[in-house]
């Protein structure tokens, strides 16, 4: 009768052994499987410095007049094992209380006397889509528009820079031009004492991973 249950016991206790080692490995398989995803994603555009830099224009010389946001935001996208996935179908909002021409003065008059005559533009929103190696589409939101911008782009090491140009008409936004210019009137003005706010702005977009 001991030996029988001796027997059941080591039974009991090899069966609870060899229970806990399978879940071992099925732990260690669901640690493997959640590393390997971890992996998948090399490259994280929230994680990247994003420099959104721009180039406006005025006076008939066509002076250029550089600023920047401060702030972007990954609304969708952004992730990927290459910088390509990483900016391909990246949806993104930039709101424009973060703009910074280095004058403050001109910071509130772009905000309040041109964002500001727009519809629902506290925001700038849109998407980025890769078509080929150099070249790929934004679309962008503004003024209650939703227009699509051509950019050119190159990768280098984990460096991505694409360049491009929008013309704010696409947008409806000569009435927004036509505030602002009359806000800088005088400081528009060049050598001829015309005053003109160019409606094309370049843009300059890096992110660093």
């Amino acid at each position: 009768m001991k030996r029988v249950v001796v027997l059941s016991l080591l039974m009991i206790v090899a069966f609870n052994f060899s229970s806990c080692k399978s879940d071992k490995k099925s732990d260690e398989k669901g640690d493997d499987t959640i590393k390997a995803k971890k992996s998948a994603v090399v490259f994280s555009l929230e994680k990247a410095q994003n420099d959104i830099n721009f180039v406006a224009y005025k006076t008939t010389e066509k002076i250029p007049v550089g600023g920047k946001f401060n702030t972007v935001d990954i609304i969708s996208g952004g992730e990927g094992s290459t910088i390509k996935e990483a900016i391909n179908n990246t949806e993104f909002s930039i709101p424009v209380s973060s703009i910074f021409t280095k004058d403050t003065s001109r910071d509130f008059k772009i905000q309040k006397l041109f964002f500001g005559v727009m519809e629902n533009t506290k925001l700038l929103s849109g998407k980025l889509m890769i078509t080929d190696a150099t070249n790929g589409v934004a679309e962008i939101k503004m003024n209650g528009v939703t227009e699509k911008v051509a950019f050119t782009y190159t990768i280098e090491g984990k460096v991505f820079n694409m360049k491009a140009t929008m013309d704010v008409t696409n947008w409806n936004g000569s009435a927004a031009l036509a505030s602002l210019n009359e806000a800088c009137l005088d400081l528009h003005k060049g050598a001829d004492g015309v005053s003109k706010t160019w409606s094309d702005v370049a843009l300059n977009i890096t992110s660093t991973f």
